[in-house]
């Protein structure tokens, strides 16, 4: 078996993991993927096949949910997220293929602390703060692939809970997507290849949120804390090691 071959099939069976645990706690497939789309295709090409895959993922929640979609909170967020996702993904561009390794695996690990941190203090957000949240966030999508970890505190403190943050959040980050791949192929990085390499990841990313729908109310609070921050370590280290190795 030729090694593009086994690249695919980890790929597809990561994949199917990632979707899962995506659909179940509403974060985790770009952590869990992007570290193999690292290994099988390279930094460079792994950042806008996943934001292609990504695109996919977060339209399956949209589906599974789509009744729960607070539409004022995703407006709000995308206002600011929307630009600000097209100015981080240019930045990326820029930026040498170990210094994107660098940047996912330190922004992993900082969200470990960062995120517990917020939800020690227990803040609560309005509506132009989450716009401002998402401002924020959608430049760090731009650039580091997952803000997942980060968006997740941003609408609970606004109030949103299961059904309507796992939709909402996955609308929010759809709009934030598509911009970003829609920049990504405005200044020639995302070839037809790219394309199909994220529509197979992508695909397998949607047949996992959608099983993870069955799963996501038998979830504690206790197992997402601790598997978000397994995602966040795990992932983290993957990329710290391959920029180093």
């Amino acid at each position: 078996m030729s090694h593009d071959t086994l690249a695919y099939f980890l790929v597809c069976g990561v994949g199917l993991v990632a979707g899962l645990v995506s659909g179940v706690v509403g974060t985790g497939s770009s952590i869990l993927l992007l570290p193999v789309l690292v290994f099988a295709f390279g930094p460079k090409q792994a950042v806008p096949i996943m934001a292609v895959a990504a695109v996919m993922s977060n339209l399956a929640r949209v589906m599974a949910w789509r009744r729960e979609v607070d539409w004022r909170a995703c407006a709000a967020y995308s206002a600011g997220g929307i630009p600000a996702a097209a100015l981080g993904a240019r930045t990326l561009l820029a930026l040498p293929a170990h210094d994107v390794d660098v940047a996912l695996g330190v922004f992993f690990l900082a969200m470990i602390p960062t995120r517990r941190w917020l939800r020690a203090r227990d803040f609560h957000i309005s509506l132009w703060q989450l716009a401002l949240s998402g401002a924020a966030i959608g430049f760090i999508t731009g650039i580091v692939v997952s803000t997942g970890p980060l968006s997740v505190p941003a609408f609970l403190a606004f109030g949103l809970t299961v059904g309507a943050f796992l939709s909402t959040e996955a609308m929010s980050s759809l709009l934030l997507y598509v911009t970003k791949v829609s920049t990504f192929r405005a200044f020639g990085a995302l070839p037809m290849d790219v394309i199909l390499k994220g529509l197979i990841a992508g695909s397998t990313l949607m047949v996992g949120a959608f099983a993870g729908k069955a799963v996501v109310l038998r979830m504690s609070t206790g197992m997402f804390e601790h598997a978000l921050d397994a995602m966040l370590l795990v992932a983290g280290l993957a990329l710290l090691w391959a920029a180093f190795n």
